[in-house]
Formats: C-alpha cells, structure tokens, sequence
C-alpha cells in the first residue's frame, strides 16, 4: 500500500509539471474569435434563417464581442453605448476580480448569437468546448467563473436591448398581400414562397435614424410593351446576358448566390440544399481579412461588429426600398410578356426586385471592412469551397462588392439598374456606419 501511495503520489507530480499553461495563447488567438463566428454561421445555415433575420443575430452577438473588449481595454476602445440607437451599454467590468476579456468576448458572443433568435442552447456544445478547453489549457477556475459571469452580464445587456427593436412584433404582422397589378412582385417558381419579412424596415437600425433615410429613387416605370423605354431595355439586357453566360460569369453568380435555402425539383422529389447567406459570406470574409492582415484580437473583434452593424442597417434600408416599391422579378416579366420557358440562372428569392439585397448589403460590408482594414487588402475568398464553389481572388473589398454587384444580375434575378442603385445606396449606408461609429482609440495591440 506505501509503495502504491507513492506511485501516485509521483504520478500526481508528474502530472503537475505536465499541466498545460497557455490558456491565453490559444483563447486571445483571433483566429479563435474568427472560428466561433463561422459556428454561428453553421447554426444560423442549419436552422433555415433568412438572410434579413440572419443579420440580426450576427449584429447583436458581435456587439456583445466588442463590449467585453472595450470594457477590458477601455484606453483602446470605445463603448457603442450612446452610439447605437437606444443601446446604453454594458455593466462595468468588476473590480478586485480577474476576468479573461478576450474569453468573455467569445462567451459573449455566443451567449447572444444562441440567444436572439434561436432556442436557448443552440450554442450549448461549443461552448461547453471551449470551456473544457480553458480549463485543460491552465485556466484558473476563479478566472474562467469570473469570465463566465462577466460574460452573462454583457449578453445580458445586449439582450435586453435587443427586445427593444421591434423584432418580436413583425413575427405576428400581416402577411404580405399580391396584387394582380402590371409590375407588381408575385411569387416565383419553383417556390412560389410567400414574400419574405415584408415588415422588416419596422426593425429598428442601429445607426441609421430611420428604414427611409436613404429611400432611393423610384425605378424605370413599368412599360414593358413599348420597345423604346428604359424598363423594356433593362428587360431585354437581362434576357440576353443570361441566355449568352460564359463559365466566367457562371461562376460569379454561383459564387455570390448564397441561396441559404434553394429548392431543388426533380420530377416528384423536393429537396433544400442550404449554403450561408450574404451576411454569412460576408462575416467569413471578415474572418479572412483580419487573418490576412494579422490583426489582433481586439481589431479582429472590432472588425466583425462594424461589418456585422453595416450589413443590419443596409438590410432594413434596402427591405424599405423593395416594399415601398413592390416591384416584379425580371423572371416573371419575361415569362408573362416575352417567353414563358425563359429561367433564370440563379433561382429567384421570395421578395420583390427593386432594389438588391445582396448589392446593398455588400457594398455596406466593404465599407465597413475597409474603415478597419485599409482600402488596398488582396485577399482570396474560400468562403465557398465548403459548398463545392472555388474561390475567387479580390484586390479589395470594393473590388469584391463591385463584382458581387454584376452577380445578381448575371444570375438574372435582378435587373442591372436595380443592382447600381443598390450598390451605391448600400456604400451610403456603410460609409455612414463608417463615420458615425467611434471604436478604436488607437493603433495599440492589445
């Protein structure tokens, strides 16, 4: 029995001295932050989100994020408290007691990402990793029970702010009512969903004052029969450029289509093929820039909350636009009046076309990403190869809104004019974001 107690008595020892102590080298990795934001995309793609509700969650766990790092690193950065529509911030870091920030912003993030939209507990396994992982990686528990509780008390926060937006409501408003008018959107094939979140501009923005503070201007009126207007010249560009694709342009649209939830139809078999939505791509670029680059923690962090911010604002403006208008699908106007087999390439989404959702949105998120990271990042995107699409190389995030913007309407779900407009009213809401929103103090690293 002393010979055995002694065995484990240096056993224990040799243990002790094997224990792992780089907690903070694997949990401040940005690279870390930037793999909790693609699970959050994973989650978001498997629970059938549409793109605008998808937004939401993205915006509101990134917030979270970035308010644990600026309450740890307060010389660094700036509280969105004030800010941010109706958000009056986080409760104060503690004193006398030693939080992780770095750890409380990834628990912060997943604690609202899990909370906002989805059923609590959506995020329960990774987070019970992580967890596991700082605790085998030399985590005291006194500073992982700090972390923890910090990280409750800002998603707390953040939570609570978010009930305020008026999300809740738009769940129980009127359905969106088809009219049988010349123009008018109506559902498409092979879908014929009913149109999504026509009550979405009723959300409130974080930085805009309003859904119509950037209402654009109407479109080319509807004059399809009379060969010599702009709206039957749109029409016909349409038609004829998808009738004639190059492989080039095929994979263009292929790539930006993230479709989260296309219908596939093959005789009597029905099936969805999911991918990420434009948010999702777009926070994956986030996570790609800021490895490109070599940001730090707080940078990476920073970068994903204005970019998660920029693509929630543009989509309540753009969903503005595309009731206020109401306008037809490129697909049902040259069905009904020109070719009835006509298709598109991509298939057309349940919302009407005036103006794009995609354009907008993208062109916001490159002027978010470029406020963080500078205008001249050349980086590949590999957000697809997971979907079987091969990556593309940008010379900056402009440069990949621009393309994202001849997407759409080589896909031929949207007409050229509405992809510009989008694209330009989408930079003036990311440039506003860009402006408006004061986050870091200085170049310091963390």
């Amino acid at each position: 029995m002393k010979s055995f107690i002694i065995f484990l008595t240096g056993l224990a020892i040799l243990i002790s001295s094997c224990k792992k102590n780089d907690y903070q080298q694997i949990l401040h990795n940005p690279e870390l932050y930037s793999s909790t934001v693609h699970e959050l995309n994973s989650v978001v793609m498997g629970n059938n989100f549409t793109p605008v509700v998808a937004s939401r969650n993205y915006a509101y766990a990134t917030v979270a994020g970035y308010e644990a790092i600026a309450a740890g690193y307060p010389k660094q950065y700036q509280s969105l408290a004030g800010q941010l529509n109706d958000f009056k911030g986080v409760p104060a870091a503690p004193k006398g007691k030693t939080v992780d920030f770095e750890y409380a912003a990834i628990l912060a993030f997943c604690e609202v990402g899990q909370a906002v939209t989805f059923p609590e507990g959506s995020m329960k396994y990774y987070i019970d990793s992580l967890n596991t992982l700082a605790l085998d990686h030399g985590m005291p528990e006194d500073v992982l029970a700090n972390t923890q509780a910090y990280a409750k008390g800002v998603a707390g926060a953040v939570i609570k702010w978010s009930k305020g937006d008026n999300y809740l409501r738009t769940r129980s408003a009127s359905k969106f009512t088809v009219t049988s008018e010349d123009g008018r959107w109506i559902p498409t094939p092979p879908m014929y969903a009913q149109a999504v979140e026509p009550h979405w501009m009723e959300v409130r923005p974080m930085v805009l004052d309003s859904a119509s503070q950037y209402r654009v201007p109407p479109p080319p009126k509807f004059d399809v029969k009379n060969k010599t207007s702009k709206y039957y010249q749109e029409v016909m560009y349409i038609k004829n450029t998808v009738e004639n694709l190059t492989p080039e342009q095929k994979h263009i649209a292929d790539f930006w289509d993230d479709n989260p939830g296309k219908m596939n139809v093959s005789g009597h078999v029905q099936f969805i093929t999911k991918k990420f939505s434009p948010p999702g791509h777009w926070m994956s670029i986030t996570g790609i820039a800021a490895k490109k680059v070599h940001a730090d923690f707080g940078t990476t962090v920073c970068a994903f909350a204005k970019t998660a911010i920029a693509l929630f604002d543009s989509f309540i403006q753009c969903w503005d636009a595309k009731y206020h208008y109401n306008t037809m699908r490129p697909e049902t106007a040259i069905n009904k009046y020109l070719d009835i087999n006509w298709r598109p390439y991509l298939q057309t989404p349940p919302f009407p076309e005036y103006t794009c959702g995609h354009s907008t949105v993208s062109s916001s998120a490159a002027e978010a990403l470029t406020s963080v990271f500078g205008d001249h990042v050349a980086y590949t995107d590999t957000s697809e190869l997971e979907f079987g699409i091969e990556s593309r190389s940008f010379s900056s995030f402009r440069a990949a809104a621009l393309e994202n913007n001849w997407a759409r309407f080589y896909g031929g779900i949207h007409f050229h004019n509405s992809c510009q407009v989008a694209h330009y009213y989408g930079k003036k809401v990311g440039e506003l974001v860009s402006n408006k929103l004061i986050m870091k103090k200085s170049a310091s690293k963390l």
